[in-house]
């Protein structure tokens, strides 16, 4: 019997104001990382009408102006003109920085691990989880990115559409924007994109006619592959009618309300929390990517089509309290095989997924838009989506 559905996600630009609260907070990260590469950041941005308020909790021993930081972040965005409702120039920027829970600090400083035990494995138990919960990590071979083709195509509508409004190519393009792309699978297998939606924020002049038909020539059909359109698909640009007003002026924007944009685009469960302004003790971003790149080389090694990984801490520990492999019957070994080759060829342990993923370094502003999984379009790529561990994990699965 023939399965037949569909699969939707979502992308959005850099300027959509949720995803300028992202960059702001990790902006902020990737400043204090340059200086302090053990500063302690958790990062929050809310932007709305002519304001962004940056709260939070950091400890480190470097200053950065944040005002002026965030002033140019905005601006880099593409803010620029007080006719946009909102610009770098003319926004206020209110700060309310406090320092890191004293609670929290001891338990990242000194894991449980050594304060019960009072001995450690090695030095990689000594900092534990800045946090308990599930971090959830996912990669399969649909596309050149290992992200599902819906989430993939969305990301390259949007990246599209913020070049062509930078590049000029169409100048009445304004910096907020979304894409949205459904895709038609057959017994598993993508078949037909069904439908594209792109809305775009413009320039007033401009009828709506003319930017359907300029965002169909220079950014849909770029980008949609030709086997996948075997019939018309349904093609919504701006389907409102009219996007003037856009931005923080149109809508509020916070860190961390895109969460399926930054990873699989609502194909699995997304686990934790947000990624934006937390430095790497916290496990919610950093066990996330681990996560990713030990289901990426699970993939790339041949183990599985599809694999998805859960990973689960408590507040305090180093050791994951669970780590779970599900390749949904595409394994070539059962998934407690696989589950048992993870653990043995990753190590989840706080501190070491730091070491491993090159974690202290400024490098997560960049992955502020546009998704933090499959950027394959960053030169260097980020080190979880790195496929090393490819022939280590084929010998050894070998030996199973």
């Amino acid at each position: 019997m023939t399965s037949k559905f569909l699969l939707t996600s979502e992308s959005v630009t850099e300027g959509h104001p949720d995803k300028l609260a992202d960059q702001i907070s990790d902006g902020v990260l990737d400043a204090i990382l340059a200086e302090d590469p053990y500063g302690r950041v958790a990062c929050e941005t809310l932007v709305t009408t002519g304001l962004v308020v940056i709260a939070g909790e950091i400890t480190t021993s470097c200053y950065v102006d944040i005002p002026r930081l965030t002033r140019q972040i905005i601006k880099d965005i593409g803010y620029t003109r007080a006719k946009y409702g909102f610009d770098g120039d003319t926004c206020a920027v209110i700060t309310a920085i406090d320092e890191q829970s004293p609670d929290i600090k001891g338990g990242v400083d000194e894991a449980i691990e050594v304060r019960e035990k009072g001995q450690i494995t090695d030095e990689l138990d000594r900092v534990g989880a800045g946090d308990q919960g599930i971090m959830v990590g996912y990669a399969c071979d649909e596309t050149e990115e290992f992200l599902p083709l819906p989430i993939a195509l969305a990301h390259r509508l949007a990246r599209r559409l913020s070049f062509v409004r930078k590049e000029k190519i169409l100048p009445y393009l304004r910096p907020d924007g979304k894409t949205q792309v459904t895709v038609e699978y057959e017994n598993g297998k993508a078949v037909q994109i069904d439908t594209v939606v792109v809305s775009t924020q413009h320039h007033p002049a401009v009828e709506n006619d003319q930017i359907e038909q300029d965002i169909i020539e220079e950014v849909i059909n770029p980008i949609i592959p030709e086997h996948l359109v075997p019939r018309k698909p349904r093609i919504l640009v701006n389907p409102s009618g009219r996007f003037v007003l856009g931005g923080p002026m149109a809508d509020t924007g916070l860190t961390g309300r895109k969460i399926m944009v930054d990873t699989y685009g609502g194909v699995i469960p997304h686990g934790g929390g947000a990624f934006s302004g937390k430095d790497p003790t916290k496990v919610d971003r950093s066990a996330a990517y681990m996560a990713r790149y030990a289901a990426k080389n699970v993939v790339a090694a041949g183990l599985a089509k599809e694999c998805k990984i859960q990973v689960a801490y408590a507040i305090g520990m180093a050791h994951p309290v669970s780590i779970m492999v599900d390749t949904n019957g595409t394994g070539v070994l059962p998934d407690p095989k696989i589950t048992q080759l993870v653990i043995e060829h990753f190590d989840f342990r706080p501190a070491a997924i730091i070491r491993d993923l090159e974690m202290r370094k400024p490098q997560y502003r960049r992955l502020a838009a546009y998704g933090h999984m499959g950027r394959v379009d960053l030169d260097p790529m980020p080190a979880w989506e790195r496929t090393d561990r490819t022939e280590q994990l084929r010998e050894a699965a070998e030996k199973l």
